[in-house]
């Protein structure tokens, strides 16, 4: 069996870089994907990444780049103060890719930032 996802979008706001005591490192960003359909829809994924390729997220990585990320699906669970139980995907990136040029990096990708 494989767990293995790609998605190449535009991320929806700067990247969030934690440094733990034990020296790792943890980038989390939101990637917006259009669906290519007459509607225009489009998909948002939120992605955790560690390590060396989160500091190259943390670094390179801006609101509106178009980047290629490579992991596998994950969902995140929890209950709520009101008992509430809650399931969230998310993607935990092993790669990710710098794509087009500089000024498309600079462009925004319109929609609503997540």
């Amino acid at each position: 069996m494989v767990n293995s996802v790609v998605v190449v979008g535009r991320a929806g706001r700067d990247p969030e870089m934690r440094y733990f005591e034990s020296g790792r490192v943890k980038t989390t960003f939101s990637v917006a994907v259009n669906r290519p359909t007459k509607e225009k829809e489009t998909d948002w994924f939120d992605i955790e990444i560690w390590g060396r390729q989160a500091e190259v997220a943390g670094e390179y990585v801006r609101k509106g780049s178009l980047i290629g990320v490579e992991g596998r699906l994950d969902f995140n669970k929890w209950t709520d103060d009101q008992g509430t139980k809650h399931v969230k995907p998310l993607i935990k990136g092993n790669n990710i890719r710098l794509l087009g040029s500089k000024r498309d990096n600079a462009s925004d990708f319109g929609g609503e930032e997540h």
